[in-house]
């Protein structure tokens, strides 16, 4: 799991700040990619960690994440979500969505299941790790 794509929507970002900042050390060797000001917050926060940085989710970010996850560019999606959006632009996030369940691509909306998701690549890959032993 090397490209992991980081969103929030606004009421989210500080969450996902935090929750990226504390597991900093699992994210060693892997690049980020984020949306907008999920981007800008994440800068700001000088995780020592590659972050590409696209458009806002509205003006478009949604979309090129969309096609990154098409292209088989993305590897994992966490992505905070606050129930309360609800935009013009909200069928772009469910295409989103939708990208991910086709390619098979792991997405977590809060952090307890972006824990769990964390949680099992790391056993995922001792696992594999100890067949190559």
């Amino acid at each position: 799991m090397n490209n992991i794509v980081v969103m929030a929507h606004n009421k989210k970002k500080p969450e996902l700040t935090s929750f990226l900042k504390e597991r900093e050390e699992w994210l060693w060797g892997r690049s980020l990619i984020a949306t907008g000001r999920s981007a800008e917050m994440l800068e700001k926060a000088n995780l020592k960690v590659p972050l590409q940085h696209l458009s806002p989710g509205k003006s478009g970010g949604y979309e090129q994440i969309t096609q990154l996850i098409e292209d088989g560019k993305v590897d994992m999606v966490i992505f905070f979500q606050d129930h309360e959006i609800k935009e013009q632009y909200h069928m772009d996030i469910l295409n989103l969505l939708d990208a991910c369940n086709l390619s098979n691509i792991p997405l977590a909306t809060n952090s307890a299941s972006a824990e769990l998701l964390i949680i099992g690549l790391i056993r995922k890959q001792y696992a594999e790790s100890r067949k190559m032993s």
